[in-house]
């Protein structure tokens, strides 16, 4: 039970003088599931807490499968995976005290994405060949925490006859991104015959053509879709639907079609003197970087943007300086610079704080709350400078987007160059031959079944940012698997269904490793500054050595081990209360609790219809280290260590 501050009670007594109840939450089924909040939180479900404690145990190439099994873009996520399984990791909600007990702060999450990296490194298609690790994928069956997107559960279905294979129906993909390849990824495993199409001239999307080469080596991205291709996904590179192929054509001669384009273009902003030489959209620059394409650049430039993006595009912009200098021994003091001008302030910049303090190590000026009014030109066209007004607040009280400006506040940055990096679009014009039957949600954006994520025009189907708008690079690859599932069922006429088996299994003896509790994150190794500027693709971060990353993983609160309470067999002594170490543990009586219909039925059920003077025992999850200081303790083995574990098949329905 976890403890949560209620309202007071009506009563006589003025409402400070009341005991405040107290609201619990009652464990019912798939609570202990969803205490792994790592794998909560991933789109995929990815067992990290399974591949982290593999490492901290030094079984790496199982650590590698773990990470791999649900995701097939586990290296490239390695590298620059939002980690939204580090934003929920309970470890950074433990509070760390001083030698007084007094609070301090809460610590820091587990490096999750790091130390993805440093297995993907050493298992994964970096290290091994395509065939060597499809075949370890294959094999693999995970033993703990198996949720349904793990690739195991599709082939073993197919292997047990519970999933009917699809008999090679050719399937669509307009779009070798994350979620194009993912869902080529399962349509394969399914029985289909996935072509991918791709307009430029490699595959992968923005992961290829919009991600610098400093935080995703282009070998790397090879090398991961080397191993879809194996399953035997088709993939043609410079083919341009609506252009080389029209998208009528594809509706014709495939089973289905998946639009998995994306939004690849830059929004604009239509600013006075927005159009014309020397102002270009963001993801233009890091295309036209990412394919060595030449860039009309001038040595003077404003970033206009504050999210990762900008980011990018400032750095990207940095180092293809330095390089340019470096090779032309032409480069003097002050003669070039990069600005990102923000429209937010500093603590309410969309861009990750690693983003922006690295971009400040290596030169990027930044200036906050600026919005832009124009792009000012001289009489030849050229661009001169870029005009600002303060922004005095961008989101109001309910946190909308709605900036105030004082317009008695204005500056011109001087400039040559001008780079708007303040969102992107789709492009779907491929549409207007074959594909008008597909509706418009608002303009540019089709309308969307959010489950089935079918369009309104007969197997037609979307995914990616194009289905749920701009996301984290593993919410594509979420829906590209759940586009393939959908496909399936269309074409079929069978619908996936799950079957997840639960089960919890004692662990004597449990114990961690010593100290484990006061060990601070290990920092991920970087580059100096000067070094990442002598290549544009010389990478920044440097990642962890075996010994740093065993250490960093032994930090992990392993969470899918709990304490876990025997009513009939506690005294209430208690002893688990004074001896737990972060004061997650107290006892109650029962009347101190806010009366709840889980609470109700709990209490009906252990205790009967008279409770009379029961104690309740409750724990807060988020102050919980699974010590098991508790279990050892305990003088009547009341207490008990017990690991969640459960398998997910499928089965048509």
């Amino acid at each position: 039970m976890r403890d949560v501050a209620g309202t007071a009670a009506d009563g006589a007594l003025p409402a400070a003088a009341l005991p405040v109840p107290l609201t619990v939450e009652v464990p019912g089924d798939g609570y202990h599931r969803g205490l792994i909040s790592c794998q909560a939180a991933c789109p995929v479900h990815t067992d990290a807490r399974g591949y982290v404690r593999a490492i901290a145990e030094g079984r790496f190439e199982e650590a590698y499968l773990i990470a791999r099994g649900p995701n097939p873009f586990a290296s490239i996520c390695g590298r620059v995976c939002g980690a939204p399984c580090e934003a929920a990791c309970r470890r950074g909600k433990v509070p760390r005290v001083d030698d007084d007990g007094a609070f301090v702060a809460n610590d820091r999450p587990i490096s999750i994405r790091a130390l993805k990296r440093f297995v993907c490194s050493l298992a994964g298609p970096e290290a091994r060949m395509p065939a060597a690790v499809l075949d370890d994928v294959r094999r693999y069956v995970p033993a703990v925490c198996a949720d349904a997107d793990e690739m195991a559960a599709l082939l073993r279905g197919a292997i047990d006859g519970q999933i009917p294979l699809a008999s090679g129906q050719k399937v669509a993909i307009i779009g070798a991104g994350p979620a194009g390849l993912s869902a080529a990824h399962d349509l394969a495993l399914l029985g289909f015959k996935p072509v991918v199409y791709e307009s430029e001239p490699v595959a992968a999307g923005m992961l290829a053509v919009g991600v610098p080469a400093y935080r995703l080596p282009r070998e790397l991205i090879r090398r991961e879709i080397a191993v879809i291709e194996a399953l035997g996904v088709e993939i043609r590179c410079n083919v341009t639907v609506g252009k080389d192929v029209s998208f009528e054509e594809l509706r014709r001669t495939h089973a289905a079609v998946l639009v998995a384009v994306g939004a690849k273009s830059s929004r604009a902003l239509g600013l006075p003197g927005e159009n014309g030489p020397g102002v270009l959209g963001g993801v233009d620059l890091l295309r036209a970087v990412s394919l060595g394409e030449p860039l009309p650049l001038g040595r003077d430039v404003v970033v206009v943007g504050g999210g990762n993006v900008a980011y990018d595009v400032a750095r990207s912009v940095v180092r293809q300086i330095a390089w340019d200098a470096a090779r032309t021994a032409a480069r003097l003091p002050g003669t070039s610079r990069v600005r990102l001008v923000s429209l937010e302030g500093l603590e309410e910049m969309p861009a990750d704080t690693v983003e922006i303090r690295e971009g400040d190590e290596e030169g990027v000026e930044r200036l906050n709350g600026w919005g832009p009014v124009a792009i000012e030109r001289d009489a030849t066209g050229a661009v001169t400078g870029v005009t600002f007004r303060r922004c005095v607040r961008v989101y109001d009280e309910n946190r909308r987007f709605s900036p105030v400006y004082d317009d008695a506040v204005r500056q011109t940055l001087p400039c040559d160059s001008v780079l708007l990096s303040v969102g992107q679009a789709p492009n779907l014009s491929f549409l207007a031959e074959g594909g008008t039957d597909v509706e418009e949600m608002r303009p540019g954006w089709p309308k969307v079944d959010p489950v089935t994520l079918a369009t309104s025009a007969p197997s037609v189907f979307v995914a990616g940012d194009l289905a749920h708008g701009t996301r984290l690079l593993i919410d594509a690859v979420a829906s590209g698997k759940a586009a393939a599932r959908s496909i399936y069922r269309s074409l079929t006429g069978h619908a996936l269904t799950p079957d997840t088996l639960t089960a919890f299994l004692t662990l004597p003896g449990y114990r961690r490793e010593r100290g484990y509790e006061s060990i601070r994150r290990v920092a991920v190794p970087v580059a100096e500054p000067e070094e990442r500027l002598k290549h544009p693709e010389a990478e920044v971060e440097t990642g962890y050595t075996a010994e740093q990353a065993m250490r960093e993983a032994s930090r992990c609160l392993d969470c899918g081990v709990t304490p876990v309470f025997d009513g009939s067999r506690c005294v209430l002594c208690g002893g688990c209360v004074d001896v737990c170490p972060t004061l997650c543990l107290k006892l109650v009586d029962l009347f101190d609790l806010a009366p709840s219909a889980d609470l109700a039925s709990a209490v009906d059920r252990d205790l009967g219809p008279d409770p009379g003077d029961a104690t309740a025992i409750l724990k807060d999850e988020d102050r919980c280290i699974r010590c098991a200081l508790c279990v050892m303790r305990c003088p009547t083995d009341a207490i008990a260590m017990d690991r969640v574990t459960f398998a997910t098949s499928w089965r048509t329905a």
